[in-house]
């Protein structure tokens, strides 16, 4: 059952180290949710769990490369380190004078933007979407350190991500 769930999901996600995250992730989430069910059930809930997983690869995917995308214009340099655009550009900072005075100012403007709108949300979603999209955990983790369900998790971050959204396209931020 591994090996077919294995050439599913890397057939699916095209990537094998993400391939095996996804089917370890479904076959924790079988062992942990539905153990005391029958054995014959347990591969028809395999399926339906690795293909929710799969499903959720893609959202966080599709999520991440937005927030990456926007953030990309705010890098620097040759160097591989990844860097927090919130705290490395910070309204005013002239650290990083290979860009010209319009795009710092431009840069500053953006950060500033950002914070503000990230400020303006609910509290619960913005820890959730600090949580997932910033420290990059998992729905579980993320459920397990707000004291909430996946879902309210799953709900929290979707809101969260739009209001940002319409936010900074009301402030003239093109995604």
């Amino acid at each position: 059952m591994e090996r077919r769930a294995y050439k599913q999901a890397l057939f699916a996600v095209r990537d094998e180290d993400s391939a095996l995250d996804i089917v370890q992730d479904a076959m924790l989430k079988l062992a942990e949710k539905y153990a005391a069910k029958p054995l014959a059930q347990l591969p028809l809930l395999f399926q339906r769990i690795l293909q929710n997983t799969i499903r959720d690869y893609y959202r966080r995917q599709k999520v991440r490369s937005l927030w990456t995308i926007l953030f990309s214009s705010f890098s620097h340099g040759d160097d591989d380190e990844e860097r927090d655009p919130l705290e490395t550009l910070r309204p005013g900072d002239a650290s990083k004078p290979t860009d010209g005075p319009l795009e710092q100012l431009e840069q500053s403007r953006v950060v500033a933007i950002i914070e503000q709108a990230l400020e303006s949300l609910p509290g619960r979603q913005r820890q959730a979407f600090l949580l997932r999209y910033w420290e990059d955990m998992d729905v579980a983790e993320t459920a397990a350190v707000m004291g909430c369900s996946q879902g309210s998790v799953k709900t929290h971050c979707s809101r969260a991500t739009h209001a940002l959204a319409a936010i900074l396209k009301q402030k003239g931020v093109e995604l």
